[in-house]
């Protein structure tokens, strides 16, 4: 139960329900996604964000208890656009209700944006009523990029931009965020993701203007 209701801090039953709860590790267990998906419903999580393999199962044994983030073109974006949208096709098809899908860094650094903006493009279209994230991976990216990805995620009217994978050389930092905020416009909001491991982290977050965090481990920070 919450306490706090005259603090400037956010109480901890506030800032689960920013959270994506999240297991992406290669070798997840079905019982560890059971476990995630337990803790997401208790905890009323914004998401559980899990591999596409286990999609459709999870729809099955908790149907609508929590809403089901999966990834595309994960964790390394470089995918062919098909791929992608095959991807997003089948993820549709299994029940994810929300999808993150990883942008074609190497297409950023080519600044080849009219392929960037195609793809996203075609994904947004072809991922229908799912809220739509797309990570543009930070840690590989200059401000420039960063600012480039922003207009193009604007412009498309996508609903997140999402810092990072949890794979990469690091994870999210306040810096970008301060440049996404500065940047996005037609109701972008912000996702934060990779290296959030405790309350004050993610209260951080959260206040500079984050609308969702990525976790594996914000219901043992915070509970």
């Amino acid at each position: 139960m919450c306490f706090c209701l005259y603090s400037s801090k956010l109480c901890n039953d506030e800032i689960i329900r920013y959270v994506d709860l999240t297991e992406l590790r290669p070798f997840a267990t079905k019982e560890e996604i059971d476990s995630l998906c337990r803790d997401a419903i208790k905890y009323r999580c914004a998401s559980v964000c899990i591999p596409p393999s286990y999609v459709k199962y999870v729809k099955s044994k908790y149907g609508s208890k929590t809403s089901i983030c999966t990834v595309i073109g994960f964790p390394l974006g470089y995918q062919t656009t098909e791929t992608k949208l095959y991807e997003v096709k089948n993820a549709v098809m299994d029940g994810a209700d929300e999808l993150d899908v990883v942008v074609n860094i190497g297409k950023v650094k080519d600044k080849d944006y009219t392929f960037v903006a195609k793809e996203l493009s075609l994904i947004k279209e072809a991922s229908e009523k799912q809220v739509l994230k797309v990570i543009i991976e930070t840690c590989y990216l200059k401000e420039e990029e960063i600012i480039n990805l922003c207009k193009i995620i604007s412009e498309l009217k996508i609903d997140y931009i999402k810092t990072s994978t949890g794979f990469g050389t690091a994870g999210a930092n306040l810096n970008d965020i301060r440049v996404m905020k500065h940047n996005l416009y037609n109701g972008v909001k912000i996702k934060a993701a990779g290296g959030i491991k405790n309350k004050e982290q993610m209260e951080e977050y959260i206040n500079e203007g984050c609308q969702r965090l990525g976790s594996s481990s914000a219901v043992k920070a915070l509970f």
